[in-house]
């Protein structure tokens, strides 16, 4: 008894149920039924049991060794080879390459420490596919220090080459610097400073980030943690002119960086390729109030204003009045001032009174001294302490003077107004705001560059370059991936929906429109670049066993907003489907 196929020339094949039977030396084939009503799989069921197969229940058949997240790693290891950072690092394939290029996946993945990622990378301990992927079997944490070891002086050509990519000509750079606190006292960079993480009583390290002016990273540089702003300027300067060949360099910086002193200098050598657009102190304001350089009438009708001033020669100065800031400042002043006043005339009648009086001018300085101790309101109050007194005022005068800067700043540049019109020249100074958004991934949930535990000067600085690089591959995600994150993805509607530069900042119709209502146009929930991440590590890479012991991998059939993810990065189903050591 057997199944046979009958095909039919243009209509479905027929499905028949025979016996076959041997009369007088000939075989007769009887019909027995016609199973073409049946279902194909119903049809090839009958067929294996006649032939004597065992049919077993599928999910007896087949079962799942391992389930790994997959989409995650799919997305960030697509994005990383479709930029060519891969290539960057080593043109050759190698252990070394290999473990950098993981220590960036798991930097964006799931920042950890050496020792955490030993585990995340070793193929019985993975927490996701990315051994898998890379082709990784066992390490341990010595193998990735050696790679950092390994890494280290390839940083200047990798930076190099992000920058002949990223920049070119006459180009805008941004830069800033900020502090990353330090665990440890075994480290030459690690030093008391300005502390920008309010880690206090722990040593910091700092670093100076340089980016495109869409806020791409490029290059980074550590110094000591008691460097002044202003001194790593002028080696960036250089970097970018000599190292990238960029003669024509636009800097834009913020007014502890470009300093007066460092221009004078730049003009001492007759420097004509050096420009910069950055912002005035609040000193120097208050001198052009004084000299009477910028009136408030300026800003009766408009909220941005060039001026000229013989203290500033060949340079323009934008004064700008930001009414929402003017009126936050003003109202944030007044509850310090008040909150101050409040806990001084406390303090006053614990001195005054009979019963227990506070005494002594150093206790009752170190009272005082809690009370401004996160109060930045010390500088308007005149307190007069002695051994048995305490007597304080308000100097209404200087909280006067101080009221004359809120919401006020001005941009300080010398590039041409042909080529950087006034409006721009604003739009061009708050561009550091992407450099300030670079810090927050790097040193909060994102990448986590804080706290450093290395001893070695080497290694921080291959720490810090991973997290570069890291946020290297995170920028061009988070650019693709905008239209279903919770980031402005219609730049040009942007600017539309915000003529004013001054003005605080406005999304676009359609970012807006998303926002409200938590869903793009297409229905799609939006995400941050976090819990997209997440989403993504949902699509899992499954082994597979079969009857026979063989064993094969296969995923899980990825959403519909995970597809769109993938579309939207550019990584097709070779990307998706990325296997061993590919």
């Amino acid at each position: 008894m057997f199944v046979a196929k009958i095909p039919n020339r243009t209509s479905p094949p027929c499905y028949l149920l025979r016996e076959s039977q041997r009369v007088d030396g000939k075989v007769r084939t009887t019909t027995l039924a016609n199973l073409s009503h049946l279902d194909l799989n119903q049809i090839n069921a009958i067929a294996a049991a006649l032939k004597g197969e065992e049919l077993v229940p599928l999910a007896s058949a087949f079962g799942i060794d391992r389930s790994l997240p997959h989409g995650h790693v799919a997305a960030i290891i697509g994005t990383l080879r479709k930029l060519g950072i891969d290539q960057l690092i080593a043109g050759e394939d190698s252990k070394q390459r290999l473990l950098v290029l993981g220590m960036l996946a798991l930097r964006i993945m799931a920042p950890d420490s050496k020792l955490a990622m030993t585990r995340m990378l070793s193929a019985e301990t993975a927490t996701s596919s990315l051994p898998e992927v890379l082709g990784i079997e066992t390490i341990c944490a010595n193998d990735l220090y050696r790679a950092m070891d390994w890494l280290v002086p390839r940083q200047e050509r990798i930076e190099k080459e992000l920058a002949d990519r990223h920049l070119s000509g006459g180009t805008m750079v941004l830069y800033d610097i900020t502090s990353v606190y330090f665990e440890g006292s075994h480290c030459e960079l690690a030093k008391y400073g300005h502390n920008r993480d309010r880690k206090s009583g722990t040593t910091q390290i700092v670093v100076g980030l340089v980016c495109t002016a869409e806020g791409c990273p490029v290059s980074v540089e550590v110094y000591a943690g008691n460097t002044a702003d202003s001194t790593t300027v002028a080696a960036q300067i250089e970097k970018v002119k000599e190292r990238f060949g960029i003669r024509n360099v636009i800097l834009v910086g913020d007014r502890g960086m470009i300093t007066g002193k460092l221009i004078e200098e730049r003009r001492e050598t007759s420097d004509r390729t050096f420009s910069y657009v950055t912002a005035l102190r609040s000193d120097a304001i208050r001198n052009l109030i004084r000299n009477g350089a910028i009136d408030r009438e300026l800003f009766d009708h408009e909220n941005m204003a060039e001026i000229a001033s013989p203290d500033f020669p060949g340079e323009r100065l934008v004064v700008c009045m930001n009414p929402y800031l003017r009126e936050e400042r003003g109202r944030k002043r007044d509850e310090l001032l008040e909150s101050a006043g409040r806990k001084l005339a406390k303090l006053e009648e614990s001195v005054r009174r009979g019963r227990r009086p506070l005494r002594g001018s150093a206790a009752i300085g170190m009272r005082v001294g809690a009370i401004f101790a996160r109060n930045p309101m010390r500088k308007h109050f005149d307190i007069e302490i002695g051994d048995a007194s305490l007597s304080w005022k308000v100097m209404d005068l200087a909280v006067a003077e101080e009221r004359l800067l809120d919401g006020l700043y001005v941009i300080r540049t010398n590039v041409d107004k042909t080529a950087m019109p006034t409006d721009e020249a604003v739009r061009t100074y708050k561009r550091l705001s992407k450099v300030e958004r670079a810090f927050r991934c790097m040193k909060l949930s994102d990448l986590e560059i804080r706290p450093v535990y290395h001893w070695r000067s080497d290694r921080v600085r291959a720490h810090v370059f991973l997290c570069m690089l890291a946020y290297h591959i995170e920028w061009h995600m988070r650019k693709a991936l905008a239209p279903i994150l919770f980031e402005e993805h219609d730049p040009s509607g942007k600017r539309l929906a915000q003529p004013d530069p001054v003005a605080p900042a406005k999304g676009s119709v359609a970012k807006t429109r998303k926002v409200a209502t938590m869903h793009t146009d297409e229905g799609l929930p939006v995400h941050s670049f976090q819990t997209l991440l997440r989403d993504l590590a949902a699509l899992t890479l499954n082994t597979v066993t079969t009857p026979r012991g063989g064993t094969f991998s296969m995923l899980s059939h990825p959403t519909t907003l995970q597809a769109k993810a993938f579309e939207l990065l550019d990584l097709g189903a070779r990307d998706l489907h990325v296997g061993r050591g590919t």
